[in-house]
């Protein structure tokens, strides 16, 4: 079967590869739809490691339950990445997501472990979870992206009435604009460096406005202005416009990942007494809920997909990502095609 793996530095390959076989405590999922994430960006830009199959974000059908026997051939199903430990603290009191080994074989993260950017994958079996029925594949591909931004919004503890500022326009921004709004805050406002993205963050009606980052003026203006801010970029500028714009006492949640050091003005944060918070992925609970939110349409997902495209548009879609300019949101990836 054929997938894409990292060649280079902002280089794929289309390669042939086996196809992986029935393994016990192993569920084999042939593979509908993928999701491109956004941190994927980072393996791509870099280039590393080559021979990585990236797509941790997924929905297909099981071909083999790897003896799981609440599963059976041809349910549908998504699944966590992750691979915890299952022995250390964080696993033991729920956070399987900070365990120390949760990346260490995670699905499309790790070279032992391909992800979705091929037709067929071997998760583990307790990291599945079965969709419910009338659930898309599409929607399924976006579980893991959504239970992002919720855990997000939920570390943030948005109260009614509270001013949310969301910084960046991609799918996690735009997800926890959502959950933000979900919550009760009186005012959702999304900041971009991308004129396109800001726009259609309106558009679609998760903000109520949006900034231009690249505004200082506008930026000055509102200053000290947001109860709560989420940071989904992971960079320089916008952790620092982030502690810039929230309010004295206020709350920053990082969710933004960076593959390198991070400049920040630690000033703001110490004179205003703010409160920064790292976030990371979800809880298994989270991941969980968002699909039953989904199933029940209690929010609409399927909106953020802005594209759809085969293997062999996969490489120009990383490049259009990077780019800055896309107004491309999620891209979905069918790996048959």
């Amino acid at each position: 079967m054929k997938c894409v793996a990292i060649k280079g530095a902002k280089s794929f390959e289309i390669k042939e590869v086996e196809e992986p076989q029935k393994e016990e405590g192993k569920v084999l999922i042939e593979v509908k739809k993928t999701g491109i994430c956004g941190s994927d960006l980072h393996y791509f830009d870099l280039g590393m490691p080559i021979g990585l199959v990236m797509g941790h974000e997924y929905a297909g059908v099981v071909l083999d339950n790897g003896g799981r026997e609440d599963l059976k051939v041809g349910d549908r199903v998504t699944a966590l990445p992750l691979s915890p430990c299952g022995r250390c603290d964080a696993c033991l009191s729920g956070n399987i997501h900070y365990c120390a080994e949760t990346w260490a074989h995670a699905s499309g993260l790790s070279l032992d472990n391909p992800g979705g950017l091929e037709p067929m994958l071997k998760v583990r079996s307790d990291m599945v979870f079965k969709l419910p029925e009338g659930m898309s594949f599409e929607e399924g591909a976006l579980v893991e992206p959504t239970a992002v931004g919720y855990h997000a919004i939920n570390l943030a503890d948005v109260k009614v009435g509270d001013s949310i500022l969301v910084v960046g326009g991609g799918i996690i921004g735009l997800v926890s604009a959502m959950f933000a709004k979900k919550s009760g805050a009186s005012c959702v406002v999304v900041s971009e460096t991308n004129p396109k993205r800001g726009k259609l963050a309106v558009k679609l009606g998760v903000a109520d406005k949006w900034l231009n980052a690249l505004d200082k003026e506008e930026m000055a203006k509102n200053a000290d202005s947001f109860d709560k801010v989420i940071e989904c970029c992971g960079n320089t500028p916008a952790v620092n416009s982030s502690l810039s714009l929230v309010k004295r006492g206020g709350t920053v949640i990082l969710v933004g990942v960076s593959m390198g050091p991070i400049n920040f003005n630690s000033i703001d944060a110490v004179m205003k007494e703010l409160h920064l918070i790292g976030a990371i992925a979800y809880k298994y609970d989270e991941f969980g809920k968002c699909i039953d939110m989904i199933a029940n349409k209690e929010i609409e997902v399927l909106k953020f997909i802005t594209k759809e495209i085969g293997l062999d548009g996969v490489e120009d879609a990383y490049k259009d990502l990077l780019s800055g300019t896309s107004n491309e949101i999620k891209i979905l990836v069918d790996p048959h095609k």
